[in-house]
Order: C-alpha cells, then sequence, then structure tokens
C-alpha cells in the first residue's frame, strides 16, 4: 500500500473556493482536498452548512452527514453579501484556481460570483457549478435533491418491480444524484486543469445532476432503443409475459445484459433479510455446465429448457427455482467461495453492519477512520475511491465552524485588530464548536 507522501500529492499547490454545501458539491471537493489541493470552505456565518446540524446522534458534535463530507478542509464563515464580504470574496478568487459552487440556480449571478465576473477578476480561475438541471433546459430553475435527480434522470422509472403495490418508481439507495453528481464535476475540473496547463486561461464546467444520473443509466437509453426497434425485451425479468408499452419496464434484480443475473436465498434468509447472494448465468453453454455441476445438478446441461442461452432466458422463473434449490442450503460467504472457485460470478449481498467491520475494507484504505476528537472521536467513512501507487491521502478531520477565518483573512492581509472588527460587524463570525443536546430517538409501539 502507498504511503502518504505530500510531495506526490496530485492536486498540491491547488487553491480551492468552496462555496458548497449539503453533500453534491462537498462531495466534489472533498475528493480534491484528498487529492492535495487546499480546499477552503465558505459558510453563512453563525450556522454554517445545514448538514452540520442534521441527523445528529451524539451531543455536542457535529453530525456524520456533515463529517463524511468536509473532511481535510477549511472553513471561513463570510457573509458574502455585505461589501468587506464580498471583498474578501474576490480576494480569494483572484488567488484561486478553482472555484466550486451549488447554490441555487441564479443565485451565484445575483450575488455578484457569476462567470463573467469572476473570469474578468481572474482569467485562470476554473469556475464549476453543479445544478439539478441543465442550462436553457424547462426546469432550469428547479431545486433539485437527492431523489429529484434520480426521478428526472431515468433511475427512478426503472428501478423497483413491475407487479403488486410495490410497483412504483423507486430510488436507488445510492446517492446518483448527489455525491455522483460531486464524482462528475470533480472530473470536469481535472479536465478543466489539464485544458488550462495548454491554454493558460480557466473555463467554465457545469454539472447538471439530471446529466450525472443519465450517464450512470447510459443502458436504459440502449434498451429503450431496442425496445423502440424489437417490441420487446429478452433480457428483462418480466419477458416473456409482459404486456409490453412503449418505455421500458422496472429492471427487478436483472444484471443488465443479456446474461441472467439474479438474487438467490442463502442458508439463514428466514431471520436474515440480507443472507442471499447474486450470481450471473453467463450466456455460453460452458458457462451453464460449470454451474450445473457445481451445484451438482449435470442434468440441468441436457434439461430442453435451459439448452441454449434463449431458452433460458424464456425459462428464467424455473432456472431462478433451480439456482435457489441449492443456495438456501449453504451460507452465502461459502456460496461465494464455492461458486466463485468454479468461475461462476458470485457476491454476497453485504449489509452495512458487514460492510462498517469488513477486515479488507478497513485494512486496504476503503474504509478509513478519522480522529475528529472532541465528543465524537474516530469516526469511519469511505475515502478515496480507487488507489494510486506512489501516494494516498493523509485523512484529517473536518473543521469547526469557521475554524480557519483568522488564518485565512491573515493571509489575505487582515491583521488582529481588523479580525476582530470583521467579527464585530457580522461579516464573520466567531469560531463555533458543536452545541446540541443528546438525541434520543423516538421509537414505534414495536419497540417501546
Amino acid at each position: 500500500m502507498a504511503e502518504t507522501n505530500e510531495d506526490y500529492a496530485p492536486l498540491k499547490g491547488i487553491k480551492i473556493v468552496d462555496w458548497t454545501q449539503v453533500q453534491s458539491g462537498p462531495s466534489c471537493t472533498q475528493l480534491l482536498a484528498w487529492l492535495g489541493a487546499e480546499v477552503i470552505k465558505i459558510e453563512r456565518t453563525n450556522t454554517g452548512d445545514p448538514t452540520r446540524n442534521e441527523l445528529l446522534d451524539i451531543q455536542d458534535s457535529w453530525s456524520l452527514y456533515y463529517l463524511q463530507l468536509n473532511a481535510n478542509k477549511k472553513s471561513l464563515t463570510l457573509n458574502i453579501k455585505s461589501p468587506e464580504g464580498k471583498k474578501i470574496m474576490y480576494d480569494l478568487l483572484k488567488k484561486a484556481d478553482v472555484f466550486v459552487e451549488n447554490v441555487r440556480p441564479g443565485a451565484a449571478d445575483r450575488a455578484g460570483y457569476g462567470w463573467d465576473t469572476v473570469h474578468k477578476l481572474n482569467p485562470r480561475l476554473i469556475m464549476a457549478s453543479l445544478k439539478g438541471f441543465n442550462e436553457g433546459s424547462r426546469f432550469a430553475n428547479v431545486k433539485a435533491f437527492e431523489p429529484v435527480a434520480q426521478a428526472a434522470g431515468g433511475a427512478a422509472s426503472a428501478t423497483g418491480w413491475n407487479d403488486g403495490e410495490y410497483n412504483v418508481p423507486t430510488q436507488s439507495a445510492a446517492a446518483l444524484g448527489d455525491s455522483n453528481s460531486g464524482m462528475h464535476l470533480a472530473i470536469g475540473i481535472l479536465a478543466a486543469l489539464m485544458q488550462r496547463e495548454r491554454t493558460g486561461e480557466g473555463t467554465f464546467v457545469y454539472q447538471s445532476m439530471q446529466d450525472a444520473v443519465l450517464n450512470l443509466c447510459r443502458i436504459k437509453l440502449r434498451d429503450q432503443l431496442m425496445l423502440d426497434n424489437l417490441g420487446a425485451l429478452p433480457h428483462y425479468a418480466v419477458y416473456p409475459d409482459y404486456n409490453w408499452g412503449k418505455a421500458i419496464p422496472r429492471a427487478e434484480n436483472t444484471e443488465g445484459g443479456q446474461v441472467i443475473g439474479w438474487t438467490y436465498k442463502a442458508k439463514g434468509w428466514e431471520t436474515d433479510p440480507n443472507a442471499y447472494v447474486y450470481i450471473v448465468v453467463q450466456n455460453s453453454n460452458k458457462s451453464w455446465e460449470a454451474i450445473s455441476n457445481v451445484m451438482g445438478h449435470p442434468e440441468w446441461i441436457t434439461d430442453p429448457r435451459f439448452v441454449d442461452w434463449q431458452h433460458r432466458q424464456l425459462n428464467k422463473e424455473d432456472l431462478y427455482k433451480c439456482i435457489e434449490s441449492y443456495t438456501k442450503n449453504y451460507d452465502k460467504y461459502e456460496l461465494t467461495k464455492t461458486l466463485g472457485e468454479a468461475g461462476v460470478p458470485v457476491g454476497p449481498v453485504l449489509d452495512w453492519h458487514e460492510l462498517e467491520n469488513d477486515p479488507d475494507l478497513n485494512e486496504d484504505g476503503t474504509i478509513v477512520t478519522i480522529d475528529q476528537g472532541g465528543n465524537r472521536g474516530k469516526f469511519k467513512t469511505i475515502g478515496l475511491p480507487f488507489t494510486l501507487a506512489n501516494y494516498k491521502p493523509d485523512y484529517k478531520r473536518a473543521p469547526d465552524l469557521g475554524e480557519n477565518n483568522k488564518e485565512i483573512l491573515a493571509s489575505l492581509g487582515y491583521d488582529p485588530d481588523q479580525i476582530e472588527k470583521l467579527t464585530e460587524e457580522g461579516v464573520i463570525s466567531k469560531v463555533a464548536t458543536p452545541k446540541n443536546p443528546r438525541v434520543q430517538v423516538i421509537k414505534g409501539k414495536d419497540n417501546e
């Protein structure tokens, strides 16, 4: 595993002014901070990022929601609408490489921080904006949250089941609209930084949450085009007995390609809602032979229902039952080992208690532990989602509200008396540590 070596930090020397909040923007800027950039988080005076005090769980501690998205940053509280606050913001932007914002549509321009203004201020500055929808979209001025992006980006309509009371557009638990949008924006910023190496000039990067979701749903557009041409989709769970309409149905638990993927019960499923494995039956007869043999049912190889991939698709409901008659007898980890060794694509369904304590993920740096100090102490988060052979981040705590006010203002030439005056005038606010009562959850009647 690589060691922390600041000299190899990819974004060493890059300064980022981070005017983002909640999840989509902070996920982007935290990634850039972990890659070595200096990230100055601009926060509203006295209150800061709304997530600081959302979903609280420990007395006198910032929320995990805030901590897991703002590690390795600096915090500056600033009334950016006041004349002196605007001067400070402009001074920061003059020295910055990147300016990131995800405020409400039109708010940056109205406040005096639109692209035309900041580009004149600092031609080398890259401005990156993250909004719900594209500029020019009929929804451009709509305020978007994570589920809004999933709904408008095609994920919700394609997720879930096709019959019963739960036949409704369904949200993915993965943050397709928020953190995914942040990752896409980070790619755009990195591309802009590389472009500036050649041109010497900054550019405007725009990322919509809808586009980010659509990008991850690319194969659903493939399926829609196929449905337009064929009138049916053999690789969907509802095939063949389905009343096909104009739009693709929900995917249920299918794999998404021509192969047959499904979730199967494992030993213990009666009491453990996640005692399942996911198994993929590939198209080739050789792959089907491997599954049949390892499961002790060579007769499946010549069964007329399963003789080739087309027949296996036609009879997938029977195939599911055959495979599950085997999987129900074994633990999901045992199944993964046995089937994996036979070359069968398989994986255990891991719940979040298992993932939190997974020995591999905690050892290899996927899940990292950060010491926040105070009442929180140490907490876990997901670290950099890729590895570099010669560099790993030095994971640091998230800042208190306005923790770096003096440091940042001093770098702009303000002396202690001037900084005190800025505090008195409300341009900045005093450093604030978390102050919240012990959280008590109101439990339902079944848990009293």
